[in-house]
């Protein structure tokens, strides 16, 4: 039911496909996101509207020059007719940025960041290391492994030779 509603309403257009919001005592009109919008692309060249989209008196005479013979036109207004449909060649769109250094630099910045919070917590909140970490300790329980027989099929102590008391070869 509520879906027929709304169908009916946007049938009859009540439903606005731009809205209009009163914000502080004016009347603020936000973008039709269902018409044709401008983009610049490589990979889409030519875009669906003009980049100006209200012309002025100078660009509508311009325009009305543009429909005789290209000859006649002067370099400076192909540009300014050029400018009127499109906001960037090629040329600049392929124009390098330095915006990799903004992003190495932040990167690096938070590296250090993460770094000095380590150093700190190697320092004042981790204590020191237990006794077990040793290689005397590591080094006598290896030894007691051993002497126990520790999974003597596949494990250590398959790869210890008891008889010349060396690792095998």
């Amino acid at each position: 039911m509520l879906a027929t509603r709304v169908f009916s309403l946007v049938g009859k257009r009540a439903i606005s496909t731009s809205v209009c919001v009163r914000a502080h005592e004016s009347v603020v009109k936000s973008e039709d996101f269902m018409l044709p919008a401008y983009v610049d692309r490589r990979d889409y060249p030519l875009p669906d509207v003009a980049h100006v989209k209200h012309l002025s008196a100078s660009q509508k005479a311009l325009k009305e020059k543009e429909k005789a013979s290209w000859s006649s036109l002067s370099m400076d207004e192909k540009v300014e007719l050029y400018r009127i449909k499109f906001k960037e060649s090629f040329a600049e769109m392929n124009r390098r940025s330095n915006e990799w250094k903004t992003v190495v630099g932040t990167a690096m910045f938070f590296i250090g960041i993460t770094a000095l919070v380590i150093m700190w917590e190697k320092l004042y909140v981790y204590g020191p290391l237990p006794q077990t970490f040793d290689k005397e300790w590591v080094a006598m329980q290896t030894k007691r492994m051993l002497d126990m027989k520790v999974n003597p099929i596949q494990g250590l102590a398959s790869k210890w030779d008891y008889e010349k008391n060396e690792w095998k070869k």
